[in-house]
């Protein structure tokens, strides 16, 4: 009976002795957790505020004449005819007047205007300018106000005391009122007096002062970033943020942790811990000291004898004979796992090596072919296991052929890669005897393989030959995927080509040749069966159609964002199923070969008409002033290394080709002189005075400081050498 009281004694000591101590603790952590919770929705907030200032800051500043058209808006508030929250579709009347300002002045482009352009136009031409650009902005800042799910947006102009502020713009929300009463989103132009509101003015003058300032208000929070002088009054970016939900939030969920976590668990376990100390931890630390001496020393003879010592009958003496047993195994598995984990790790080396091996095997660096423009091709390949059996690869067999191929090698792992790469190498070198005949490429490389195939693997492949001058396509298929073609313009969609045997099926085969014509702006797309059968955790198959869908979402896109849409795609119909084959693509893109040329004799003299040639396509495409004087100057420098340099002291002829695509002019100069590569000459140091520097080198130095790209090849006893300009 009295060691029953005894026992009931200890758990009331130990559960008042907890109880205290653990409210003690819950009072601590509630407050804490509250605190730091309070600070990291304030810190969140202004992070939020930040980056929506600045993408607002950025939306303003991408226009080179943002100061004009801030202080055209300030100026003229009252007498523009403003159109809001609007979708510029044709019809508004935001696109008219910008159809307007382009038939006055179809040189001028708003977005990249500079203030003097707009400054030169007509008064009510400036105004339509204004008119127009601030319609786009409006827009602009209500898609960033519902991004940022920002409660207020807007930028205001104080005026020297902060006693009130003009509003330039506001963001609003879909089917928000706009006007300048209180309860409204308000129109350009609105000035509010906030002569009363201490905490607005201080927040505008420490905005000013450190270029943002966050100001709390109750469960407002406001925040200010400096825009810039607008007629010598300061402008801001306002945005408010309405924290009194959130605050809400963090105030029940710290009382909802604090009350279970630790109220409830740190208390059951400080009270068990108590208890089973002296009937477990006590002896457990015996054992406990000898594990950890034989982690140190690994030998099982000293914590045998240490362990011996124990003489207890229950669970803790048989834990001790175990831990003694256990040690002994442990001692004789530690040879065992040396052994296998140096046999594991060789193999893991071998198989790093051997992916390395096959990822250099395959075309990885894109663009591949910079200096072509005829065409545009990507491909990616993402193995199940650490090397893979389906293969691409695409290659010029000379300057007018380029050869595509898409392959799948039956099996994975190392036997496929193995396969892989000496079906590869077989397609590669064969199609550079046989040139332009897919068929003869695929039956020859097929009896080959057959030749000395003990394994009897086979290859799934598709071959074609595109004549890159006239977009004709040759091709022949081995037991592979449709490919899809996409014409201009319209969606992908698989083309059902004849189907021959397998490579390395049977031997003596023939194959199908077919041809397709591709047109500029038609694409290509080859793939392996890891595509279409990638499957989800219930093994529903991708498929075709789900391809296609992916395909024709980006079916305008460039070659790189197909794949990647496709991609997407896949990832999110498999989840978290594992992959369970290769997952090989390939997109190419024709766009033919569209430059215009003219031949002339490479002398001085022929300068002008050189440069009117190109400055008629520069013209036709919409260039800027900026960009063409640059071209100009470039163009100028280069014709006249060619007329002074390249047939010295001889005479021969120049070719000079341009052509435009999407917004970046390529200007190209051929000529049959004497090699020479510009681009190798070291850059002058601008630094030195005219006296000190080397002669020679400065304008190759401007024409490369003012173009996008430049590069030079010397082929087929011609010197070639290419500018790129963004127009």
């Amino acid at each position: 009976m009295g060691k029953k009281k005894r026992e009931i004694g200890i758990l009331r000591q130990v559960a008042a002795f907890f109880l205290i101590a653990v409210l003690i603790i819950g009072i601590v952590t509630f407050f804490m957790l509250r605190v730091q919770s309070i600070d990291n929705v304030r810190n969140q907030t202004e992070l939020l505020a930040e980056e929506t200032a600045n993408e607002v800051i950025m939306s303003v500043r991408e226009y080179p004449a943002h100061e004009w058209f801030l202080r055209y808006w300030y100026r003229h508030a009252d007498e523009l005819d403003v159109e809001y929250d609007t979708d510029y579709s044709a019809g508004t009347k935001t696109e008219e007047k910008l159809q307007l300002v382009r038939r006055h002045h179809p040189e001028l482009s708003l977005k990249y205007a500079e203030a003097q352009e707009l400054e030169a136009l007509p008064e009510e031409d400036q105004k339509l300018c204004a008119e127009i650009v601030y319609s786009w902005m409006i827009t602009r800042v209500n898609q960033i106000k519902r991004a940022y799910q920002v409660d207020y947006l807007f930028c205001v102009v104080a005026d020297e005391a902060y006693q009130s502020q003009c509003f330039l713009f506001s963001a609003a929300d879909e089917g928000a009122v706009r006007g300048t009463n209180y309860e409204e989103v308000y129109v350009l132009g609105t000035s509010v007096s906030i002569a009363d509101n201490q905490s607005q003015q201080d927040a505008m003058r420490q905005a000013l002062e450190h270029s943002t300032h966050l100001a709390e208000a109750g469960d407002y929070v406001d925040y200010y970033a400096y825009l810039g002088d607008v007629d010598t009054k300061a402008a801001f970016i306002g945005l408010t943020f309405n924290l009194s939900g959130l605050l809400a939030d963090v105030q029940a969920q710290t009382w909802i942790g604090t009350g279970n976590a630790v109220i409830l668990e740190l208390l059951l376990a400080a009270f068990c811990l108590l208890l089973i100390y002296f009937y477990v931890l006590r002896p457990l630390k015996h054992v406990q000291q000898g594990i950890r001496t034989y982690k140190i020393t690994k030998d099982s003879k000293e914590i045998t004898e240490s362990l011996s010592l124990i003489r207890s009958r229950n669970e803790i003496g048989q834990l001790s004979d175990d831990v003694v047993n256990l040690s002994k195994e442990i001692d004789d598995y530690l040879g065992q796992i040396s052994a296998i984990s140096a046999e594991k790790q060789r193999l893991g080396t071998e198989l790093s090596i051997a992916s390395q091996i096959q990822e250099g095997m395959l075309p990885s660096i894109f663009p591949a072919f910079p200096e072509r423009r005829e065409f545009d091709v990507y491909a990616t390949m993402h193995t199940a296991k650490e090397v893979g059996g389906d293969f691409y690869d695409f290659f010029l067999i000379d300057d007018d052929h380029l050869a595509i191929v898409m392959a799948d090698v039956s099996g994975k792992g190392v036997p496929a890669a193995l396969f892989m790469m000496a079906s590869k190498i077989l397609i590669n070198n064969f199609s550079t005897i046989e040139r332009t005949s897919p068929a003869q490429i695929l039956e020859t490389v097929n009896h080959h393989i057959c030749m000395n195939n003990k394994a009897e693997m086979f290859v799934t492949a598709w071959l074609g030959i595109l004549e890159l001058s006239t977009g004709r396509l040759k091709a022949a298929n081995a037991g592979h995927e449709y490919p899809a073609i996409q014409r201009r313009g319209g969606p992908f969609r698989l083309f059902k080509d004849r189907h021959g045997v397998v490579l390395g099926g049977m031997d003596g085969m023939r194959y199908q040749e077919y041809e397709i014509l591709l047109k500029s702006g038609d694409s290509l797309f080859l793939y392996t069966d890891g595509v279409t059968e990638a499957a989800d955790a219930a093994y529903t198959l991708f498929g075709t159609e789900r391809m296609l869908r992916g395909l024709n979402q980006a079916a305008d896109a460039a070659p790189k964002e197909v794949l990647e849409t496709v991609k997407r795609e896949i990832d999110a119909f498999v989840g978290e199923a594992p992959q369970f084959d290769d997952i090989t693509m390939l997109c190419l893109r024709y766009l033919g070969d569209t430059m215009k040329k003219i031949t002339v004799d490479a002398k001085i003299e022929n300068l002008q008409q050189v440069q009117s040639f190109i400055d008629t396509e520069l013209e036709a495409a919409g260039c800027s002033m900026k960009a063409q004087m640059q071209i100009d100057i470039a163009v100028e420098e280069l014709f006249v290394n060619i007329a002074n340099y390249a047939y010295a002291p001889g005479s021969g002829s120049a070719v000079i080709g341009v052509d435009v695509k999407d917004g970046v002019a390529e200007i190209t100069f051929a000529d049959s002189g004497i090699p020479y590569d510009p681009l190798k000459r070291e850059d002058p140091d601008v630094l030195l005075s005219a006296e000190d520097r080397e002669i020679g080198g400065l304008g190759i130095f401007m024409v490369k400081k003012t173009m996008d790209d430049m590069f030079y090849e010397y082929r087929d006893g011609q010197n070639l050498l290419t500018i790129r300009k963004k127009i």
